[in-house]
């Protein structure tokens, strides 16, 4: 019979203790360490040394690097651009995505909308959070109907495989993983052991069957995934979705994947019957009025190998307290900082005094460095009361002396702007090595330094 005991268990790394510490001594995190009760199996003989596994069997397992022959992953097209965009091309057999995200964002939708727009045959999804009365609604809601997708309302991990070796589907969606639970273990659904088990057996499934596999995970207070950070090692694809509940866009962030490109970036809409994805987002996020404004600047950002067009507003006023606010929304506090202080130092703009808030359209964040020569724009315009051309964009970074330094893409950013129809945009002068800007549309307006920006965009 096997014995119980005790051990704790490191939430954010996976580490095991005997007893309870107050800061893991692997990854220094405070507090992490939970109780859990896992089932101690008895040695029933003696384990095998190296050298007697060695000298049982003289045959070489291992392959050399020069027989491997390589192929081509062959990519299943979900029937959505946007999410193919950010699994790398589509989804790769075999391969298990982990997609995060708050609770309410639309990753059960997205995931529901996939499962009846993929070409994969049978399609099983299994919740253990919903009943599969509930799911029917939201399919309902959606307005998409298929014939071969299988529902199923289970949370025990045994069954769930059973269920899918019977059935055979070509793509599994679990939701979530956080409500699985495993016979063997003792603990409680949700908790650290049991997510880990869960996930390990739900891999070698789909390594076995070749069965792509969706898994949905929750996110913590902090934002990060919840259970061990060896969920996210574990898994071929890790995908974030995020987006404020307050506005109807919802961005999905690619953060690991063993198939593809990790920068990539997709945009949806939350409307009444799903998620609608975006394809020309620039346009979306640009500024829907007409009249010129002050604190207001456009700026060419990448994100991943797509090119958009931000609006970023900033709001300078007199401080009503003592102490200046420093808000921003969609935009590093600690940047902004940064850039006020460098316009103080370098350029003669008092912000001391002076409370500042800072957002960019639609909700969004960004994290580009070349949003720093629009939001430098955007503060002048707005300190100074000066509206600036609608037909202006900014893509430049912002250095501690003053300077405006060169940044990636250039081509891409400039080929967007021109696209839009944007009669001039703000870069480096140290941008224009290696390309000819004669090739696009649109006026180019080199810069060396931030004094350089004011006399040329704001000096009457």
């Amino acid at each position: 019979m096997n014995k119980l005991k005790t051990i704790y268990i490191c939430s954010n790394c996976g580490v095991t203790s005997p007893r309870w510490l107050g800061k893991c001594p692997s990854c220094e995190a405070w507090n992490s360490y939970v109780e859990e009760v896992v089932a101690k199996e008895e040695k029933s003989s003696k384990r095998s040394s190296w050298k007697e596994l060695a000298a049982s069997s003289t045959q070489i397992l291992s392959t050399s690097l020069e027989e491997i022959q390589v192929s081509q992953a062959d990519r299943i097209q979900t029937g959505d651009s946007e999410l193919d965009r950010a699994l790398g091309g589509g989804l790769v057999k075999g391969s298990v995505t982990l997609l995060a995200g708050q609770p309410g964002i639309g990753k059960s939708t997205l995931l529901l909308q996939m499962a009846l727009t993929v070409n994969t045959g049978k399609v099983l999804y299994v919740s253990g959070e919903e009943s599969e009365e509930q799911i029917k609604l939201r399919a309902d809601r959606i307005q998409k109907q298929k014939s071969n997708c299988y529902l199923y309302s289970e949370n025990r991990i045994l069954n769930i495989l059973a269920e899918a070796a019977r059935l055979k589907p070509g793509l599994l969606i679990v939701d979530s993983v956080q409500t699985l639970a495993s016979d063997d273990l003792e603990s409680a659904p949700g908790t650290i052991s049991q997510i880990r088990e869960c996930c390990h057996q739900l891999i070698r499934f789909a390594k076995e069957s070749e069965t792509p596999v969706f898994l949905i995970g929750h996110i913590n207070k902090e934002g990060d995934i919840a259970g061990p950070k060896l969920l996210e090692h574990m898994v071929d694809t890790v995908l974030q979705f995020e987006g404020d509940k307050l506005y109807a866009y919802r961005m999905l962030r690619t953060l690991k994947n063993r198939f593809g490109s990790t920068d990539e970036m997709s945009l949806y809409e939350m409307q009444s019957t799903g998620l609608r994805p975006i394809t020309n987002p620039s346009e979306l996020l640009l500024s829907q009025h007409e009249e010129k404004l002050s604190g207001s600047a456009i700026a060419a950002t990448i994100e991943g190998q797509r090119p958009l067009l931000i609006e970023t507003q900033a709001l300078v006023g007199a401080a009503v307290y003592s102490t200046p606010q420093r808000v921003a929304n969609g935009f590093d506090t600690r940047r902004m900082s940064m850039l006020l202080a460098v316009l103080e130092k370098r350029c003669g703009f008092f912000f001391g005094q002076q409370d500042v808030f800072l957002n960019l359209a639609g909700g969004i964040r960004i994290n580009d460095p070349a949003l720093d020569l629009a939001v430098v724009a955007s503060l002048i315009s707005s300190l100074e009361d000066n509206a600036l051309h609608r037909q202006i964009c900014f893509a430049g970074e912002i250095g501690l002396s003053g300077e405006i330094r060169s940044v990636s893409k250039i081509e891409q950013r400039v080929a967007e702007a021109a696209r839009l129809g944007f009669k001039a945009i703000c870069i480096s002068k140290y941008n224009l090595k290696g390309w000819d800007p004669e090739k696009y549309k649109i006026k180019i307006v080199p810069l060396a330094t931030v004094n350089e920006l004011y006399e040329k965009v704001f000096a009457k």
